[in-house]
């Protein structure tokens, strides 16, 4: 049952990737791009603990993990250069 579930899940937030895909690079302005790639990285998060569930193994957890971190500095650095222009004052 959890092999079947797991399957559907990752169509799902497969699915969602690629949708995310088309925001970032159709995307109508700078912010809603900004967007698009922080869900892209939530959902490979997703996908990470999802396969790190499936295989029964604890490591994919510590990589979601540093994605996790990753993300989050890089969306709060990509935004404080476009309000200010600069990364570090």
């Amino acid at each position: 049952m959890l092999e079947h579930v797991l399957l559907i899940v990752f169509a799902m937030i497969g699915v969602s990737l690629v949708l995310n895909l088309w925001r970032l690079i159709v995307g109508p302005s700078i912010p809603d791009r900004i967007l698009a790639l922080d869900t892209m990285y939530i959902n490979t998060i997703a996908l990470i603990i999802l396969y790190g569930i499936g295989m029964q193994t604890q490591i994919y957890f510590e990589a979601a993990l540093l994605i996790a971190m990753l993300g989050f500095v890089s969306t709060v650095a990509v935004c404080k250069y476009l309000l200010r222009g600069d990364i570090i004052e």
